[in-house]
Order: structure tokens, then C-alpha cells, then sequence
């Protein structure tokens, strides 16, 4: 009986793969090095999700109120509002706690990417180890651009520039202050950790001069306020630049943190009280 001929093994690179058997763990990937190209995607992700499309929405906002009939100090922007009818208040918390809860999901990918490329919130000074820097340092920061905020604010208004912008237009419930108050922490953790921390390290290490950086971020910010007005466009993007030399010369965002809410609790607490009995305050 003739023997059979012996088939020819598989070329080395089409040899079967071994199988791990059940249950059994599988190794982790090997980590990738950030390249300047993953940064990039990574940075246009985290901003999509975020403050970028916040700004493209602005935009389009901006670009539908100076196309309205009325001008734009006619036109009014509502920043916290209700998001149920007046008479079922707990349906209205819900949402406002939801809508705040997942607020913060961007920061908490942030803070993940960081993690996963070897950093941590510490190296963008988002922690609590210098609390009395960063508690005076927002308070002073809040005092020099709040006020000047405002006159921008009044100023450009009165010059038909800016829309009357209504910091809170919620029904009267014991919620309603608790509930501000964390809106406007949630304002200055997204944005100041995003606009200021993350991304001014993210163009560091693509090669960005601190300038450009701040000029990019700040741009960035006064864009998605563009749905105020012009008047608060150039306001936020001069916030932007303080804001940014503060963190280049101190390496920290906590007390840019500090600041924002600080403003913010201003401004959503102050028009609880104030607008409509005060009659220089727009809206009044």
C-alpha cells in the first residue's frame, strides 16, 4: 500500500492560536503610548461631549437671535429654568438632579484619561491638599472678575449688545437655593477643569506655547457663551485669559474651581432676590 505524502505545516504566521480555556482571566493589553495624533482624538472627544458642543450650540443660538425681529437686549436668556409645571415641584427635582448628576460625567472621563495615560487630578491642582490658597485665591479672583463681569454685562446691555440673561427663572420651592448652589458648582468644576486644566496639559504636551494654549481655551470659552451676546463673548474670553495665567503661574484649578461657583452663587442667589427690585438690574 503506498504511503501518503506528509501535508506541508502552516506558514508560521497562520499557525492556530492558542485558546485560553474557560474561565480563565486573558492578559490586558499593553498600553499604547500617547501620540500626538491619540491626543488630538482624545482632546475632540472629551470636547464633543462636552464644552465643544456647547459652543457650536451658542453658536447657532447667537446666529437665531440676531436674525429675530427684537434686538438682542429684547431677548432673553434663561440659564437654570424650570423643567416641569409649577404644580408637580418633585418632578421638577428629579430632573434638575439628573441633569446636574450627569453634568459632571465629562469631568469624571477627564479624570479617567489621565489616570489611564499615568496622571491624576493632582497634576492639574484639582484636590484638596491647599485649601486655604485655593479658598482665598477663588475669593479674590471671584471679587475682581465678578465685578467686572457685571459692568460688562450692563454696559454691553444698555449698549443693545448682550441679551438680558436671567440667572434662575425656578419656581419658588425649599429646593430652589440648594439647587442653584450646585448649579453653579457644577458650572465651575466642568468648566475650569476642562477649559483650564485639562486642555491647557493636553496642548503642553502637543508642543503649545502657555499663549497659545490660553488663547485656544479662552476662545473656546467665550464661544460657548456666545448665546449672551457679543458684550459676554469678549467678557469670558478676558476671564479666560486671567483664569489661564493664574493656573500657568500657579499649576492649580481649584481656586479657578472656587471662583467660578463663587460668581456663579452670585449670580443665581443675587437674582432670586434682586431682579425685579432692583431697577438698574435688567429684567427688573
Amino acid at each position: 500500500m503506498a504511503e501518503s505524502s506528509p501535508q506541508p505545516s502552516p506558514p508560521a504566521d497562520h499557525a492556530p492560536r492558542a485558546v485560553p480555556p474557560a474561565g480563565a482571566a486573558s492578559e490586558p493589553p499593553t498600553a499604547v503610548p500617547l501620540t500626538s495624533g491619540l491626543l488630538r482624538g482624545e482632546i475632540l472627544c472629551v470636547l464633543a461631549l462636552s464644552l465643544g458642543a456647547a459652543a457650536v450650540s451658542a453658536v447657532i443660538s447667537f446666529t437665531g437671535s440676531i436674525t429675530a425681529s427684537a434686538s438682542l437686549a429684547e431677548q432673553t436668556a434663561n440659564l437654570v429654568r424650570p423643567q416641569a409645571d409649577a404644580a408637580r415641584p418633585w418632578l421638577d427635582l428629579s430632573r434638575q438632579l439628573y441633569s446636574l448628576v450627569f453634568a459632571f460625567a465629562p469631568v469624571v472621563l477627564v479624570l479617567y484619561l489621565l489616570r489611564r495615560s499615568g496622571e491624576s487630578a493632582r497634576d492639574i491642582g484639582f484636590d484638596l491638599r491647599r485649601p486655604g490658597f485655593d479658598l482665598l485665591g477663588g475669593a479674590g479672583l471671584a471679587a475682581l472678575i465678578g465685578a467686572g463681569g457685571l459692568v460688562v454685562y450692563l454696559v454691553s446691555w444698555r449698549l443693545g449688545l448682550t441679551v438680558t440673561v436671567a440667572p434662575s427663572s425656578l419656581n419658588e420651592n425649599w429646593w430652589q437655593l440648594p439647587v442653584l448652589v450646585l448649579q453653579a458648582v457644577k458650572n465651575g468644576v466642568l468648566e475650569e477643569v476642562i477649559v483650564v486644566g485639562y486642555l491647557m496639559l493636553r496642548l503642553d504636551q502637543l508642543g503649545w506655547s502657555p499663549v497659545r494654549a490660553a488663547l485656544a481655551g479662552s476662545l473656546l470659552r467665550g464661544t460657548y457663551h456666545l448665546y449672551q451676546g457679543v458684550g459676554m463673548f469678549f467678557g469670558n474670553i478676558v476671564m479666560g485669559l486671567v483664569f489661564s495665567w493664574f493656573y500657568h503661574r500657579y499649576g492649580r484649578v481649584m481656586p479657578l474651581v472656587v471662583a467660578h461657583a463663587l460668581i456663579d452663587i452670585v449670580a443665581f442667589v443675587g437674582s432670586v432676590y434682586l431682579v425685579g427690585r432692583v431697577d438698574w438690574l435688567p429684567g427688573a
